[in-house]
């Protein structure tokens, strides 16, 4: 806008240095091809606007030619009509005798009329109780509504005339009182009886139109065809009597045959229509209750539906009028029953997920089933289910997403619960006697059941979402237990720790040890985790059972870190606790006089006496060696205890040997005494740190880095710290020596955790 209101600014913009006015002859040509584009398209559009408007005229101008056409013609008419009237020698009295005579014969026919009228209802009652005996048939049907047809055309007939007459009132019509003694309100009440009686034998056929066909009555399916077609003529005629009568008020009041004649529409072709639909809204209903007592009996509940529209096309088709389309206009109402039924289903809050799979899997059937019969897919609108097949399979799978995620969350609270309460009456033992929680196979038990409802849609999408799901919440269970195990270590190593629940705490802590292992043991039998995997696989995509493999392997890894996690927070516990004493001793003037190291060996041995027989057989070795790695972290860090010094003087060297002697009597007969053994040799280099003369000590550092590379600085500083000739010097050659040890970074080594 500011570039079009003000050009001179514009060209000031482009033009600000005089170098570019080099640049005026492609702005230019620039600004001619945009004017020269902006033209043709102001042209385009101005002539489209002016065929439009010259078109809107044009109709207009043929509409009012059209008009006052009419308008002439009907001039024309009145005027040759008052013409003739003229041009007859005493036209007014010939006129005036005509219509008397018309009148006379008027009177004299509807009295006529009116003398049987009580005959002729009489008559029709009589056919009527007959049909009341044979409803399948009604023989009379024809008979009756001919009858009652003739009544009514009385009926309008006489009221017409009374209406007609200048002293015509309401009242007047209400109590004329005829010869016979009756009056003639009472006449038409009781052919309004007669009406009603006979439009319930109607209405009776038409909800008996299906079995009528099946049963091959074709008679009835016919003159029942034929009274509607012939109601459906007449309400064609009245109403465009209406129409006729509402926008021709004038010209009609001239034309007494405008106002003769049936006046109000019955619509029997309307509750024809009607009656279909609520005789398949009934079945429907039937077939509600079945379908939510069984969904899986969907299909057969509404066998029925095909059924009858099979009927429909072999036999009804031609035994009503072509015009009328029968097939198609059942299809057009029992589709749209279809529909509005499980579009209420798919909107009830109480929808289960089994019930809405019913659903989904219908859909396809549906189609299929009413292609058979010869109608498209295509054909049938509103769609089955509005389009909304792909909302139901993602609301059908999250729901069953929702069902894990929630039961997990409740077992989650509940194990988390028990864990920090220390619970003990939340084992069992299995078959070896190993200690486990009573949740673990209920766990197992609902993942397999929500992947049994997941593969019954027969969808690998909502399989592969469900999947997905179950683990996240696999995965969110490991880390749960691993940060309540933590947590409660964090408690215990408090000063002044409440010890009191120890015990159930450590029962707790090999149980979800046993529980990580039972998940994927497969030695005696298939454990919980390949049962899953191998349920699973059936029911996905290749490429997603490539990426599942991947998950499996990683939560089997997580079940085995977290076993060993447990077990190493176990031997944590008891440094904590029971070593809590021992610990601050060694490396001290105290710990000579003393067998610490044997005494926690000892402690250890109770320990797994107690607990070896409830653990797990594959995690007796992993215990041991927890308990093992512990010992010598504890032992190595003790560098660091208040008062820690070896003196020249005093037999630290054969002390330490002594501890790791102990060490290794302790593991001797275990499958991982030597394992055990080459772990512990680390202390020979905190032996050569402190023992080794100062100016060899970069040496042994430098061969103890090459080994441990990842030992921590701090604890080599704490360990030199111990030597009684300990200076700033020996601190220094040692940190000269760490800057030029070039070492190969591998798998991490016990110096790693000592601190």
């Amino acid at each position: 806008m500011n570039d079009a209101s003000n050009p001179t600014q514009t060209l000031a913009d482009l033009l600000r240095h005089p170098e570019d006015l080099d640049k005026i002859s492609a702005l230019k040509a620039d600004f001619t091809r945009r004017k020269t584009a902006i033209d043709t398209q102001l042209k385009l559009g101005l002539k489209e606007q002016l065929e439009i408007t010259q078109n809107g005229m044009n109709s207009i101008t043929d509409g009012t030619k059209l008009v006052n056409a009419i308008k002439e013609e009907m001039m024309k008419i009145d005027k040759l009509c008052a013409e003739a009237q003229n041009m007859i020698r005493d036209f007014p009295h010939i006129n005036i005798v005509a219509q008397t005579h018309r009148n006379f014969e008027l009177v004299q026919k509807m009295m006529s009329d009116i003398a049987t009228f009580e005959q002729q209802i009489s008559l029709v009652e009589q056919l009527l109780r007959e049909d009341d005996q044979d409803l399948e048939n009604l023989p009379n049907l024809l008979e009756v509504h001919y009858e009652i047809s003739r009544l009514r055309d009385i009926k309008e007939s006489a009221l017409d005339q009374i209406k007609g007459s200048e002293d015509a009132t309401l009242e007047l019509i209400n109590n004329l009182t005829l010869p016979t003694g009756q009056t003639l309100q009472g006449y038409f009440d009781r052919l309004q009886d007669v009406v009603d009686w006979f439009d319930e034998h109607v209405g009776t056929a038409c909800m008996n139109l299906i079995p009528l066909v099946v049963s091959g009555n074709n008679g009835m399916v016919v003159r029942l065809a034929l009274i509607i077609e012939e109601e459906e003529k007449k309400d064609k005629k009245a109403q465009a009597m209406q129409d006729a009568q509402k926008e021709f008020k004038d010209l009609a009041s001239r034309f007494k045959s405008i106002g003769s004649g049936q006046k109000e529409l019955r619509g029997y072709k309307e509750k024809f229509l009607k009656a279909i639909e609520l005789y398949c809204a009934n079945q429907i209903d039937a077939a509600n209750e079945t379908f939510l007592e069984d969904p899986d009996r969907l299909e057969k509940s509404v066998r029925w539906y095909f059924n009858d529209l099979n009927a429909v096309k072999l036999g009804m088709v031609t035994l009503t009028p072509k015009k009328w389309k029968i097939f198609q206009t059942y299809v057009s109402i029992y589709h749209k029953q279809m529909h509005d039924w499980l579009i209420a289903r798919m909107d009830d809050p109480q929808l289960t997920p089994t019930h809405m799979l019913a659903i989904i899997n219908w859909v396809e059937k549906y189609y299929s089933k009413m292609q058979k019969l010869g109608v498209d897919q295509q054909q049938l609108t509103p769609p089955l289910i509005d389009g909304r097949e792909s909302d139901l399979l993602r609301e059908y799978r999250q729901l069953i997403v929702r069902a894990v995620e929630e039961w997990m969350d409740r077992m989650q609270a509940s194990d988390r619960q028990s864990f920090v309460s220390h619970a003990e009456n939340m084992f069992d033992n299995d078959e070896t006697g190993a200690l486990r929680t009573k949740t673990l196979g209920d766990m197992w038990r609902m993942l397999r059941e929500q992947l049994t409802v997941a593969s019954s849609s027969e969808r690998t999408d909502v399989v592969e979402g469900v999947v997905e799901a179950m683990i996240r919440a696999l995965v969110s269970r490991q880390r749960m237990w691993e940060q309540l195990t933590d947590a409660e270590l964090q408690k215990y190593s408090a000063p002044n720790a409440d010890t009191s629940g120890l015990q159930a705490l450590q029962d707790w802590l090999v149980a979800v040890a046993n529980d990580q292992i039972a998940c994927i043991d497969d030695e005696n039998n298939e454990s919980f985790l390949t049962r899953f995997s191998n349920e699973v696989q059936p029911h996905v995509t290749s490429a997603f059972a490539s990426t599942l493999a991947t998950q499996i392997e990683t939560l089997r890894d997580g079940y085995v870190d977290l076993s060993t996690h447990c077990l190493s927070t176990f031997a944590r516990l008891i440094s904590v606790t029971d070593f809590k004493p021992i610990l601050p001793e060694l490396f001290t003037p105290g710990w000579y006089e003393k067998k610490h190291v044997e005494q926690m060996t000892v402690t250890y041995n109770d320990y797994l006496g107690d607990y070896l027989q409830i653990l797990h057989p594959s995690l007796h070795d992993v215990l041991l060696e927890e308990l093992t790695t512990e010992l010598l972290i504890r032992y190595m860090s003790s560098v660091r205890n208040k008062g820690a010094k070896f003196r020249r003087a005093d037999p630290f060297t054969e002390k330490i040997r002594d501890d790791v002697l102990t060490v290794f009597n302790f593991v001797g007969s275990f499958a991982v005494a030597d394992d055990v053994k080459q772990r512990w040799r680390a202390v020979e280099f905190l032996v050569g740190l402190v023992e080794s003369d100062k100016t060899s000590v970069p040496t042994v550092y430098e061969r103890f880095k090459v080994v441990y590379w990842d030992a921590n600085m701090g604890w080599v500083e704490a360990c030199l710290r111990t030597r009684d000739d300990f200076d700033r010097s020996l601190l220094n050659s040692v940190k000269t020596k760490a800057a030029g040890v070039e070492v190969k970074r591998g798998d991490g080594t016990i110096m790693a955790k000592v601190k």
